[in-house]
Order: structure tokens, then sequence, then C-alpha cells
């Protein structure tokens, strides 16, 4: 689709952060978790890694496997080297076979790693008492990080946001509007004085030449006080969006892509806290709307706020 000259005239945002050259990108800008789409290279991989951030960052069931993975592997390494020190530097050992003494300095070394010392097997040699005791160091000091690990990711604050899989493109006040939905999913938990910012970053020809623009988009309301329930964000799309009269196949064209970031003020954290995402044209929808995802309750008292619904959506002419 041409850009029009009252396009044109929209004042498009310079501070998003992003570039203009299309030669430059891949995929899309942010992706539907919030995180931006790009990997740095350029620099030794040890300087651009951060082990606090990323074990922070991790999936729970990514970060629990990390913690247990390197729990086994310094555990095979001492018992390794338990193993090749020898029997005679132990005290109890009962077993006969290589595999069962290996399994004997194996599970002694995750007593002495995590401080149990059961008792039974114990340390007689020098060699094994000098290995064990950098054991145990590294032990103590080893469940210290993963304590303050842990209480890193429970104290960090969340926005805990869930938003619709798709945009929709649906009939809004005798004319038509951009418009997605977010609900705060956690019981007891309430984002107040909620803001939110929504960009559209598009193709268009200037002197010639195809560069990205990003644009702001007008909404019918950026803030509220709280957000109890679920919140639609509608973009009317009037002759002041860029978006007007843009059809799926013009969208397509101009690699239109919605970059939405939320703000608000969580009482829990007593913090601010932000989430992102976006949708690219393959995720918006024409001629549908949401269903209601709110009901009353049976005995008439309380509202239910249904969040398996907040991607469901109904066809409309």
């Amino acid at each position: 689709m041409a850009i029009t000259r009252k396009q044109h005239q929209i004042k498009d945002n310079n501070d998003t952060g992003f570039g203009g050259n299309p030669d430059n990108y891949g995929g899309r800008f942010v992706n539907r978790d919030g995180s931006f789409n790009v990997r740095k290279e350029g620099i030794p991989f040890f300087r651009r890694f951060s082990l606090f951030h990323t074990m922070l960052n991790l999936p729970s069931w990514k970060f629990f496997g990390t913690l247990f993975a390197f729990y086994l592997v310094v555990n095979f390494i001492f018992a390794t080297i338990y193993f090749f020190i020898g029997k005679s530097e132990f005290q109890g050992i009962v077993s006969t076979g290589s595999w069962s003494l290996f399994k004997e300095v194996f599970f002694f070394s995750t007593e002495t790693y995590t401080t149990v010392g059961y008792g039974r097997v114990n340390p007689t040699g020098d060699l094994a008492n000098s290995i064990s005791a950098i054991e145990s160091m590294l032990g103590f000091l080893s469940f210290a990080i993963a304590t303050g690990l842990l209480y890193g990711r429970f104290s960090k604050p969340k926005a805990f946001l869930f938003f619709s899989k798709q945009a929709l493109v649906s009939p809004y006040k005798n004319h038509t509007a951009l418009m997605f939905r977010f609900a705060s999913y956690k019981d007891n938990h309430t984002l107040t004085n909620v803001e939110i910012k929504v960009n559209a970053a598009m193709l268009v020809e200037e002197n010639g030449k195809m560069t990205y623009k990003f644009y702001d988009l007008d909404l019918e309301r950026s803030h509220v006080e709280s957000l109890p329930m679920n919140w639609t964000v509608v973009h009317p799309l009037n002759q002041e969006s860029p978006l007007n009269e843009y059809s799926a196949a013009d969208m397509k064209k101009a690699d239109l892509e919605i970059y939405v970031s939320v703000r608000g003020f969580d009482d829990v954290y007593s913090n601010l806290v932000q989430q992102r995402t976006s949708y690219t044209f393959e995720e918006i929808l024409f001629g549908r709307k949401f269903v209601q995802m709110y009901r009353e309750s049976e005995n008439g008292r309380t509202t239910i706020v249904e969040l398996d619904r907040l991607h469901e959506t109904k066809e409309v002419n």
C-alpha cells in the first residue's frame, strides 16, 4: 500500500532504540515473551555472558535443572578423584569391585559436598583429607550462591501479565480499530497506576528507498488506575492513524510489527514493573472481536475473570 500524503504528515517516533535500515534486521524486533530479538557478537563470549542475569532469567525448569546438573557433575568429578586416590586413603569402605567402590566414593562426595557427613566412610590419608576439605569449602560456597539466586528469582519484581495471542482489527464506534487485550493472572496481585505505550514499526518508501519508520499509536485509553480484570487496548484506525485503511496484505507488505510496553506499580514489591510483547502482521486478525471474559458468580457477590478465554474471539461483519 502506498503511504498517503496524510500519513507522511503523521509524526514518527525516533526514540524506540531501533534503526531504520531493513537490510540490518531479521524477523521481528521484539519477541512475544518481551525479549528483544537480538544476538550480540564481536567480543569474546565470556565478556558478554553474565551468569547472574542468565540464572535469574532462566525458565524455572531450566534453572533447577542447571542446579541439579551442576550438583551431579561436581560430585562426579570429586568421586573420580577419590576413586583414583584409592581405597587405602579411606576408612569404612566395604566394597570390593570397581563399580561398587565408585558408588561408595560418589555418595561420600555428596555427603562431603553438602556437609552432611554421615560418618561410615571418612578420609584417613593426607591427600584424601585435602581433597575433601576443598570439596566441603566448594560445597558451602555453592549453596550460598544458589541461595542468593533463589532469593533473587523469588524477590524479582514481575508484572505477571497474559497478552492475547492475536491482535484484532474490529468494528469500533462506526469505524474500525486495532485492539488486543491483557490481564493480570496472579491471585491477590493487582497493578495500580498502569500505563501502556504502543508503537508501530513499518516499512515505508522515503526518497526512493525503503526504510523502517516507527509511530506512536494513539490509544482510546493509555492509563488505568488499577488492573483487577482485563484491559482491552484500542487504537482507532482513523485519519490520524498511520494504519488507516490498511488491509492484511498492506500490513504484510509493510512488514508491520506492533510493539507494546506496559508499566505499572506493584504494591507487593513496592516497585515499578514492566512487561513487553509484540504482534506481527501474521498475528493480526480481521473481522473478529473478543468475547467477554468475565461473569457474575453464582451467588451474585463476586466477578469471575475467565483467564482461559483471554484469546477467544468471534467473527463479526
